[in-house]
């Protein structure tokens, strides 16, 4: 009998449906792929839409699909794992974490403390209890809110995970999750994901420990998304032309 599969899953990871994001779905599941990742959380800021289409859209690219949004609570920001309906905004959230729970989602603290970027403030988190707390978030340039969520994570017991926090390609996969399910590769879906980082079966992998990945990353991730914008000007050239020869056919 086989043991546990292990996948490289960047959980917080943002597309152009956010307000602060720059990229399209496609673009950013093709460039998962191509750097070995098994997973990318689509997170957008209080929408929903472009990760459940994401995570419907996932096989075709060889990864596991997992929907998600980041929720402003009034608290902070929140990830909610694994969920396709969006939770109420604007909720203390500690009920937003019961909402998450309730649509069959795992509740994540990101980057707790930076109040800059809407982290939770340490007494408000003490007052709630989510599910795994993000210990590094590769979009922070020092590290020492990392550190801080870390040791609060391992003070209290939390399960701890990571994401790039990628609001550009250049760093999608710049820290990752690395989850253990007890499956393999096919039969893992978005629910095997939540009950994972519920039962703390998870090790962090930032920037300086993904090695394999370093390598070429960055060039990849340019190329491609140099590619993408020739094809996209492309299409939009040819939709131009094609509206322009047809007004230019005369009405009989």
């Amino acid at each position: 009998m086989s043991g546990p599969t292990s996948l490289e899953v960047d959980l917080h990871v943002h597309s152009e449906a956010s307000y602060d994001g720059h990229e399209p779905v496609e673009l950013i599941l093709e460039h998962a792929a191509d750097i070995d990742l098994d997973a990318v959380v689509i997170t957008d800021h209080d929408v929903i839409h472009a990760s459940v289409e994401a995570a419907e859209r996932a096989e075709q690219y060889g990864l596991v699909g997992i929907p998600g949004v980041e929720i402003s609570t009034a608290d902070g920001h929140l990830l909610g794992i694994g969920i396709e309906e969006m939770p109420p905004t604007g909720r203390p959230m500690g009920e937003t974490i019961e909402a998450v729970r309730e649509l069959g989602g795992v509740a994540v603290v990101p980057h707790p403390f930076q109040r800059t970027r809407h982290g939770i403030r340490k007494r408000r988190l003490k007052q709630v209890d989510p599910d795994a707390i993000e210990t590094f978030n590769a979009w922070l340039f020092t590290g020492y809110r990392n550190r801080r969520a870390r040791r609060y994570a391992t003070r209290y017991g939390y399960p701890a995970v990571g994401g790039s926090d990628a609001h550009s390609l250049l760093t999608v996969g710049r820290a990752f999750t690395q989850i253990e399910v007890d499956k393999p590769f096919p039969e893992i879906e978005s629910d095997d994901i939540v009950d994972a980082i519920r039962a703390g079966d998870t090790d962090i992998r930032g920037q300086r420990a993904s090695v394999k990945r370093a390598t070429g990353h960055y060039a990849k991730a340019a190329a491609r998304k140099t590619a993408w914008g020739v094809k996209t000007v492309l299409q939009k050239s040819g939709s131009g032309a094609k509206r322009a020869a047809t007004r230019a056919v005369p009405f009989r």
